[in-house]
């Protein structure tokens, strides 16, 4: 994968190890969710996608927030009584209604967990560093969580590429 010139996301390695390789293409699924949300306003990072969905740029952020949460602080970091950041119930679901969100509030929270993942990944020893993930009562790898994340973006890039063009017509990676 190579990035255009101009464009300020991240290059992944062509020839990275994979440590490199998975924290440049975690750094670029984010940038890319980031690049995705630029230049919008409040209305329309909430603009939903259809009826009855509550699925929005915004909420992707609040829900990728959480989800970084989760597995680099609760999980990696073994930080087990961290609260949700938008949830009371420990609900994933509940982050994708941003509703009553704004830009101010969202993104520094999700920037903030960004950065908690970035240190805590750069601490960590090895990529088989393990943290105990309580819903598959399972120990699990800093690199499959690090995959993990990398997916959960890429597939959320995905929607917010089709909520993007339908707010302004901007389309691309």
């Amino acid at each position: 994968m190579s990035v255009p010139p101009g464009d300020p996301r991240p290059a992944p390695p062509l020839r990275g190890d994979e440590r490199e390789s998975l924290r440049v293409y975690l750094d670029f699924h984010r940038a890319t969710l980031a690049m995705k949300c630029e230049g919008l306003g409040d209305e329309d990072l909430r603009r939903r996608s259809m009826p009855p969905s509550t699925l929005c740029l915004l909420g992707l952020v609040r829900h990728m927030a959480e989800v970084e949460r989760t597995w680099f602080r609760r999980v990696v970091n073994q930080e087990r009584d961290l609260p949700f950041l938008w949830s009371a119930k420990g609900d994933y679901q509940e982050a994708y209604d941003a509703s009553s969100s704004t830009r101010a509030e969202v993104f520094p929270a999700w920037e903030a967990e960004v950065a908690h993942a970035r240190r805590i990944e750069r601490e960590a020893q090895s990529l088989d560093v393990t943290g105990y993930f309580a819903r598959w009562e399972q120990d699990v790898s800093l690199r499959r969580v690090m995959l993990h994340l990398i997916h959960e973006y890429a597939r959320h890039n995905g929607h917010a590429d089709f909520l993007r063009e339908g707010i302004d017509g901007v389309v691309g990676a």
